[in-house]
């Protein structure tokens, strides 16, 4: 980009950012003649993708900051106020906004809800940071026809973003994202109003209590045996870490009422934007439940549990036979949580005529066999779960199916259909009550998890990412895309790529023979998927709100009877195929 456009919407920039902190930044650098950093921040805007709007925060159109918080916010109001023309008639409009504890939420939660205000809006905003699968729950309590929550949900400090809702309590899908882009796009002038003046003519409502009570009680209700839980809680131990975001009270709150004796790390109870004891505050990874896992070792607890920062992914560490505490992947404890709810219905006579469990496209199949075995619908839905609201959605307007559970093996868990959203406070519920359930019958989550290898065979899962920054790293990715595309590999770890799923084109094809195509049935997607001779995928999908690419390995070997023996094939297949993707990345 010439020195001459990035000087001109830097300095366009600057008249229009009302918030000093960011304004100041942009007008250092253009005095440090710093070209670099401004191409960065303003080679483009930022735009909404699967978590909607994310960046890192700073001034710029490439970060995050008050100028893009507002633009999007009025873009967001004009278009619900033309999907609702009747209600924006006679201002009926409703939205509800909530935040996480990161740096600057709770400024961007607060110019998100004025805007909205001063578009007419009766607009509820929390009185202090809430988890985003309470934003989703609020949003159909109240009878809102949008919401929004600020967050970043895992990432690191430097991140914030901004997630919108429909009226369903679920993310925002197409046409409804771009159609949104499409009037941010068109914003000219942003519609303001002050505080004092949003809650004195009463379109603005600070509230809690209204939305907190319903959502703990409902989060309670999804259970299938509370009698089993107060039966067995005494002596019962979880050791928790909200990883300084929003999860405490909720998750202390619901466990607690259930019987439980919930220990929380205290060294990350307390919400912190600078996330002091991780470097990511991301229950996905080993390093964020270190400190967990070694209060667990000194209280002896039957579980660890970890909530990242807006609470919506859920992960775990359970005990091994030699007091040493195994970290569960996303696909293993969804395996155990669609497990558990399965039997639960059976047993309890709960299961409906035309049950469906909804997993995203690069979620571990084994949950396919295990379903297929109930004879239970499975759904697959492109990576992220508004798409399994969306399957929620389809099955409610059609009567065709009775969604039972969600799953993403990015550690997203939905046990209910009150919330259209992934729901770590219910998860942590669910897995509470599975915990003790297994316990009652002299195993543990482990001994349940090998007990399904042995009769469904041995599923590993790994996922290998790379970040591309700058403009230079995003058409490294588009190439890298189109090259993978073009000539998609012959062989990884070993094995014959037998099948490739364009989920873009939506086409699959045996390489041998591209030119007997096949539609795909899902929506467009910037996903690749190679399938192994053997049944083993993987998928390659850069992200949508973060400059990396993500490759995904979801291998499978048949049982053979012999589980160590399943275990260490499937170890040498992944590592086998990790060594393939890194090549292709260091060649990218």
């Amino acid at each position: 980009m010439e020195k001459n456009e990035i000087l001109s919407r830097a300095k366009a920039y600057i008249k229009e950012e009302k918030d000093s902190t960011f304004r100041t930044e942009v007008e250092d650098l253009i005095k440090k003649e710093d070209y670099t950093e401004l191409e960065d921040r303003f080679y483009q805007s930022l735009e909404f993708g699967t978590g909607g709007l994310r960046g890192v925060i700073g001034g710029g159109t490439n970060r995050m900051n008050t100028y893009m918080i507002n633009r999007a916010t009025q873009g967001l109001a004009t278009y619900i106020a033309k999907a609702n023309p009747d209600k924006a008639k006679n201002g009926s409009l409703k939205a509800v906004i909530a935040c996480d504890s990161r740096n600057f939420s709770d400024v961007f939660a607060e110019a998100t809800a004025l805007i909205f205000a001063a578009n007419g809006f009766k607009t509820y905003l929390f009185s202090s940071l809430r988890p985003t699968p309470e934003l989703s729950y609020a949003i159909t309590k109240l009878g809102c026809q949008t919401g929004v929550v600020v967050t970043a949900s895992h990432n690191p400090s430097i991140y914030n973003g901004y997630k919108a809702y429909w009226s369903d309590g679920a993310q925002v899908i197409p046409p409804h994202d771009t159609g949104i882009i499409d009037e941010v796009n068109a914003v000219k002038d942003v519609k303001t109003i002050t505080r004092v003046e949003a809650i004195a003519t009463g379109k603005l409502e600070i509230i809690d209590k209204i939305v907190d009570e319903p959502f703990w009680s409902m989060c309670k209700s999804q259970l299938f045996r509370p009698e089993l839980i107060k039966a067995t809680a005494k002596g019962a131990k979880v050791v928790y870490t909200p990883l300084h975001g929003t999860g405490a009270m909720h998750v202390e709150k619901v466990l607690s009422d259930l019987g439980l004796s919930v220990i929380t790390v205290p060294e990350q109870r307390e919400p912190n934007g600078n996330f002091p004891t991780v470097a990511k505050p991301n229950p996905e990874e080993a390093p964020a439940l270190k400190m967990a896992v070694e209060l667990a070792k000194k209280e002896k607890a039957d579980i660890v549990m970890a909530t990242d920062p807006d609470a919506d992914r859920f992960g775990t560490a359970v005990p091994a036979k030699d007091g040493s505490y195994t970290l569960l992947t996303g696909n293993q404890m969804g395996v155990l949580l669609a497990d558990y709810i399965m039997l639960s219905r059976e047993e309890l006579g709960k299961m409906p005529k035309n049950p469906a469990i909804v997993r995203t496209i690069v979620t571990s199949s084994m949950i396919d066999a295990i379903a297929a075995k109930k004879g239970i619908y499975m759904e697959e839905v492109l990576t992220g779960f508004k798409w399994i609201a969306d399957a929620i959605a389809r099955f409610n307007k059609t009567g065709d199916h009775e969604y039972i559970f969600g799953l993403e093996e990015s550690y997203g868990y939905l046990v209910e259909t009150e919330v259209h959203d992934k729901d770590g406070i219910s998860a942590a519920a669910m897995c509470a009550e599975m915990t003790l359930y297994w316990k009652s019958k002299n195993k543990s989550l482990l001994d349940r998890l090998e007990e399904l290898w042995t009769e469904y065979g041995y599923y590993e899962d790994r996922a290998i990412a790379k970040m591309f920054p700058g403009e230079s790293g995003s058409k490294t990715m588009g190439k890298l895309m189109s090259d993978l595309r073009t000539t998609p590999p012959k062989t990884l770890g070993g094995k014959t790529v037998v099948e490739v799923r364009d989920i873009l084109n939506l086409v699959s094809f045996a390489p041998a023979n591209t030119d007997n195509k096949k539609p795909i049935n899902l929506p467009s997607s910037n996903v690749l998927q190679f399938v192994l001779d053997g049944g083993t995928v993987v998928s390659a999908r850069p992200s949508g709100t973060e400059p990396k690419i993500k490759f995904y390995i979801n291998s499978s070997v048949p049982a053979s009877g012999n589980l160590v023996a399943d275990k260490k094939a499937g170890d040498i297949l992944c590592d086998a195929i990790t060594t393939d993707i890194n090549t292709i990345l260091d060649n990218a």
